[in-house]
This record gives C-alpha cells, sequence and structure tokens, in this order.
C-alpha cells in the first residue's frame, strides 16, 4: 500500500535503488539514545549562535588564541587596524562626545543623581565595552529609559535629597546587580529569555517613558521648584497647572522653550539632510555654551533661573566599599537592578543588531550580555550608574563614519578631559536647557510610524504596544514594563494554547490542498475531511487540536445528512507539525478512538522525522495502521478517493 512506512533497512534500500522497496514512503529516522537527543537539545537551544566546529582539529594554541578573541574581541579587529581606519573613528568619537555630555549631566538629574555620576558612566563603561564588546556601532552611556527607572524605583525607598548617601549607595547596588544580571545570562547563554519581550510591548513601553519623561522635563523647562514625585500625566499636570499663577518663571521659560525650538529645528535639518548628521550631535553641547555663557554675562541665576551649580571635578572616585552586600538593602538593590539590567539589555541589543544588519556584520548576542555586564559591574565599583547603548548617540557613531569600538574609547578621553579640566565651567549652566536636550532626544522614542504599522499587522500587537503605552503614562514605568511583559506572555500563551487549523480543499487542476478560506476555489473532497495543524501539538493545545478536529466533522456532517456520501475518513496534514509531546499523542489516540466508534478512518499526511520517531516510539503507527501515514494528502486521497481528479 502506497502508505506503508519505510523502516530503516528499507531506507537504505531506497538509497541503494532496490527496487523491491515501495517509493513514496515515510521514513522513520535512525533512533538516538538519550544522550545524543539531550546533547542535541543543549546545542541548538544554548551553541546554535556560534558551532563550536570553529575549535575542531586545531591545535591548542590555535584554540587558546580563538577563546582569547572570542572573549576579548578587541584582539579580533584590532589585528587589521590602521590609521584610516582611526581618523573615522576619532572623528565619530569626538562627534558623540559632545552629544553624551549635556545628555549625560541631564540623565544623571533624570535618575536623582549628581550631574558628575553621569559624566563617570560615560568614561569607565564605554572603556570596558571597547574590550569586550562585538558591535561596531553602538555608543555607550546612560540613556534616557533606564534613568527615569531608576529614579522611580529608587526614590520609593530613599529620598533623593534628604538620604542623598544611601540613595546613591542603593544607585550603586542596583548598578552592580543590573550587571551580573546581564553578565549571568550572557555566560549562561540565556540570551534567547529577552526575546520574550515582544517588538510592539517594547514600542508602547518606550513610547510611553518617552512621554513620562518629557512631562518631567516640564518642572525644568518652566522653572517650577515644588514639584510632584509622581510620575503619572494626570499628577504632572495637576502638579504643572497648580503652579501656574506663583510657581513658574518667564525667564526660564524663554531659555528653554528658545533653545528647544532650535534643537528641534536642527535635528529635523539632520533627519531631511542625512550628510548634515554634525550639526543636531553639535546643537546641544553648542545650546550649553551659549546657555552658560547667557546666564553668566546676565546673572539671570539671581532671578530665578535654576542652574547646575557644582559639579565634582576628577575622575571616578572608587565606590566598591559603598555597595550594599548585606542587609535588605541588598534585597532591594538586587531586584532593582535585575528590572534595569533586562531593559539596558533588551535596548542594547536591539540597537547593536539594528546597525549590524545595516552594515551586514554578526552580532553575538551573548557576548554583547557579557561585555554589557562586566562593564557595568565594574561601572558600580567607579561611581557610574547603569550604562547601555544609546539609540541617538548610536545613530550619530554610525552616520558619522565609525569603524570599530574606537570611537567609544574616543568618547570615553573626551569625558576624561571635561572631567578634569571644564567641569567647573558648567556651573552656570541653566536646568532648562539640560530638560529641552532631554525633551528633544526622548522624541525619537515615540514611533508612530511602527504603532501604525502594528495597528495594520496584527491587532493584537497593538493592544498589547498600547497597553504599556497607557500604563506608564497614567500610573508608573513599573506598572508599564509589567503590562508589557504580561500581555508578550499571554499572547505567546494565546498562540500556544489555540494554535491555527485549517480546513483543506483541493485547487482545480492540480493535486495541491490548500486553505479554503485562503483559496475560495479549493473544494472539499466527498467523503474525505482533511484538515492541517500549523503548530506543534504539546499538554497546552493537545485537547484544542482534537476538539477541533471533532467540531468541523460534526459540522460537516451536519451538512451531509441529506447526502450519501458520508465522511469515512479524516486526513489530518502534518507538514507543519514540529514536535509533539506524549500529551500530543495521546490526543492523537482519543481522536482516533473517537472516530473509530463512528466507523471513520484516521490518516496522516507528511509527518516530520521528529514526529515520526515519536509515533513509532508510541506504537501509534501500529494502532491507526501503518498503511494509513502517507507521504502527503495527495498520497491519501489517491487511496480514499480514487475518483477524484488529481491530476491535470
Amino acid at each position: 500500500m502506497s502508505g506503508r512506512i519505510v523502516s530503516d533497512e528499507g531506507t537504505r534500500q531506497l538509497e541503494k535503488g532496490n527496487d523491491m522497496a515501495p517509493p513514496s514512503k515515510v521514513g522513520v529516522p535512525p533512533r538516538k539514545n538519550a544522550w545524543e537527543e539531550f546533547n542535541c537539545v543543549v546545542k541548538e537551544t544554548f551553541f546554535s549562535d556560534q558551532p563550536l566546529r570553529h575549535f575542531k582539529d586545531q591545535p591548542k594554541r590555535k584554540k587558546a588564541a580563538l577563546f582569547v578573541q572570542g572573549l576579548f574581541p578587541v584582539f579580533q579587529w584590532g589585528r587589521g587596524y590602521n590609521l584610516s581606519k582611526f581618523k573615522g573613528d576619532l572623528i565619530a568619537g569626538l562627534t558623540i562626545a559632545s552629544l553624551c555630555i549635556p545628555q549625560d549631566i541631564g540623565y544623571a538629574k533624570l535618575a536623582n543623581l549628581p550631574a558628575e555620576n553621569g559624566l563617570y558612566s560615560s568614561f569607565v563603561p564605554p572603556l570596558v565595552y571597547a574590550v569586550m564588546g562585538s558591535s561596531r556601532d553602538i555608543a555607550i552611556g546612560p540613556v534616557a529609559v533606564v534613568s527615569l527607572l531608576l529614579g522611580t524605583l529608587l526614590q520609593q525607598v530613599y529620598d533623593p535629597v534628604k538620604q542623598s548617601e544611601q540613595y546613591k549607595r542603593l544607585a550603586f547596588t542596583a548598578t552592580f546587580f543590573a550587571g551580573v544580571t546581564q553578565l549571568a545570562l550572557g555566560f549562561l547563554r540565556l540570551g534567547f529569555l529577552i526575546d520574550f519581550l515582544s517588538h510592539a510591548a517594547i514600542v508602547g513601553f518606550m513610547g510611553g517613558a518617552a512621554v513620562t519623561i518629557a512631562l518631567q522635563q516640564l518642572k525644568g523647562l518652566l522653572g517650577i521648584s515644588k514639584f510632584t514625585k509622581k510620575t503619572d500625566i494626570i499628577s504632572v499636570m495637576r502638579s504643572v497647572w497648580s503652579n501656574v499663577n506663583h510657581g513658574w518663571n518667564w525667564q526660564t521659560i524663554l531659555i528653554g522653550v528658545s533653545f528647544l525650538a532650535f534643537l528641534l529645528a536642527t535635528k529635523y535639518i539632520g533627519k531631511k539632510y542625512k550628510k548634515l548628521f554634525w550639526i543636531p550631535a553639535m546643537a546641544p553641547l553648542t545650546s550649553v555654551i551659549l546657555s552658560t555663557f547667557f546666564v553668566y554675562i546676565t546673572r539671570a541665576d539671581k532671578h530665578g533661573v535654576a542652574i547646575v551649580k557644582h559639579i565634582e571635578k576628577g575622575i571616578n572616585p572608587p565606590s566598591l566599599d559603598e555597595i550594599f552586600f548585606h542587609g535588605e538593602n541588598l534585597t532591594k538593590g538586587f531586584k532593582i537592578g535585575v528590572v534595569a539590567g533586562l531593559i539596558g539589555l533588551t535596548e542594547a541589543v536591539a540597537i547593536a543588531r539594528t546597525f549590524a544588519d545595516l552594515k551586514d556584520y554578526e552580532i553575538d548576542g551573548n557576548k554583547e550580555m557579557m561585555a554589557l555586564g562586566t562593564m557595568n559591574i565594574a561601572g558600580s565599583m567607579t561611581s557610574c550608574y547603569v550604562a547601555t547603548g544609546s539609540f541617538s548617540r548610536s545613530a550619530v557613531n554610525y552616520m558619522a563614519g565609525c569603524y570599530t569600538p574606537m570611537s567609544n574609547i574616543v568618547m570615553a578621553c573626551v569625558v576624561l578631559l571635561t572631567l578634569e579640566v571644564i567641569t567647573p565651567l558648567f556651573k552656570y549652566t541653566p536646568n532648562a536647557i539640560l530638560a529641552s536636550i532631554i525633551i528633544c532626544a526622548v522624541i525619537g522614542l515615540i514611533d508612530i510610524d511602527a504603532v501604525i504599522l502594528l495597528w495594520k499587522i496584527d491587532k493584537f500587537d497593538f493592544i498589547a504596544c498600547m497597553g504599556a503605552f497607557l500604563g506608564v503614562v497614567f500610573d508608573s514605568v513599573e506598572i508599564g514594563l509589567l503590562i508589557a511583559v504580561s500581555l508578550s506572555l499571554f499572547k505567546i500563551l494565546l498562540q500556544v494554547t489555540r494554535p491555527r487549523i485549517a480546513l483543506l480543499g483541493k485547487l482545480p487542476k492540480i493535486p495541491i490542498f490548500r486553505n479554503i478560506l485562503q483559496y475560495p476555489g479549493a473544494k472539499k473532497i466527498a467523503g474525505v475531511l482533511m484538515v492541517r495543524v500549523d503548530s506543534s501539538i504539546y499538554f497546552s493545545n493537545a485537547n484544542y487540536v482534537k476538539e477541533r478536529i471533532l467540531r468541523w466533522l460534526a459540522d460537516e456532517t451536519e451538512k451531509l445528512e441529506d447526502q450519501s456520501m458520508p465522511i469515512k475518513v479524516v486526513v489530518v496534514d502534518m507538514s507543519p507539525v514540529n514536535d509533539i509531546d506524549t500529551s500530543g499523542i495521546h490526543a492523537l489516540e482519543g481522536l482516533h478512538s473517537h472516530l473509530h466508534k463512528k466507523e471513520i478512518g484516521l490518516a496522516l499526511a507528511n509527518p516530520g522525522p521528529v514526529i515520526m520517531e515519536k509515533l513509532v516510539a508510541a506504537e501509534f503507527d501500529m494502532l491507526i495502521g501503518e498503511d494509513n501515514i502517507f507521504l502527503s494528502v495527495n498520497e491519501a486521497i489517491k487511496i480514499y478517493a480514487p475518483n477524484a481528479v488529481l491530476d491535470p
């Protein structure tokens, strides 16, 4: 019979061209022992991105060199480094340094930390990343979303003004555990876990965080001294309007709005004319210099314009002894650090992959995690807070023509010079200009085009996006993050527990069977119910698959009550089914038992090698009969409906 399963011996005979072996049969792959199966799963799960074949048949010295290069990519790109590449990296490094310095000061205030801690975070972490990171384009430093997240979570434990020392120590502790989390995920090769946060949820979360950050900057932009510590839009707007009569400062508004308009104009120019990318990159530092000079010569600080006042001079002081390694603050710092580390990791890996695709080179996600983790651990010991990849600075780095992570080293050197020499000059920098810089920077996080695309492609993705967005805007960053994660996991569970199952029909004139909803011309074949399961069959969906097929059978039987061709067989196309577990096999057994009582046959078409191996191990092939497993739906129809027109 055409459906009989080919044994291992039969397969070998086919390979030798033995005419006695039946043609077009479903083969059974060689059985693997338990160790082979486990080894295969481990390799595909944890080492699929970096096969061990590079180490095979290599001398010990070569293996050691490959290992060192894998751990420290600087030894790989450093070998072919030359003056031409350095020129590109130098220009890129100087450009992103001019952008990062004012941003770092502003982001530190967003995290409720002293301005110098923001600058510290663009000195040590970029140096560590340049040695260990695999991305050529990513620019390292503090970012708005992580700064807001830290500022929100940390102030729930300590007041950043009244308990500033404890607050700062908890920030270093959170940074340490953020690094430990990132390093552990990379070392254990668990990078695939961050993929559980869907793109839709990230778009919504980032957009909501951008709106929240922008609203928080109204304090500095309007010159309000008494401002709410809550981040939701209702509390912020209530705080803004309650101060409209006595809390707003017109000099501050003039400075902030004027330079915000300038920054937005330069950003528009840079977006419209790609070759002029350096204009928006230089605009923040230019704004800081001009506004600082203006405040100094007019002494606007004596008329209510809030200024930075003081930034500590000198490089990063050690902070290892300030990290909480015991007590209740250890637990609090760990919880905050894990959340901040995962958000920073998600943002950095997404940025690295984006620019790697543009330049057509490979990114090792696990190496990226280890590099990010190591730099944040080192940063926590040198007075830094959580650093990660910045999209705005990475985009400028890319457009400026960087070749290697050397641009991060150049940027760090400029920050070092700033810390050692220039920081006293920032004394009269108005807070309004920092607010303007942050607002201009976070606008790019609101991706309207992506939201519209989500609506067009997948309504559930749109709901997940808006849920995360509204959660951040109307409640808090942590609630928005919780909604984003929850909706992402819910979508996975929904797709796993309710897989798509298609009712098939035959296309006219050709022996091909397709979904009758997608192809209205596809016709059902009398006496046969043909379905296709578009998912693996696991414990989570096995009963649904069985019940859905039986419901279709009942519906089709009702339609055929007055006809003389009742359904005699159910053909299940297993082509898309990648895997099946014991619950799935039990569901198929239950389906067969139910059909057998009604004197209806069950046939399987084109089960894959993993499926066949498990079906044979469970002796399911013997239960339904070896002749009822076919190479294709077409082969099954030739047996069960020979009078149907199958050929062109």
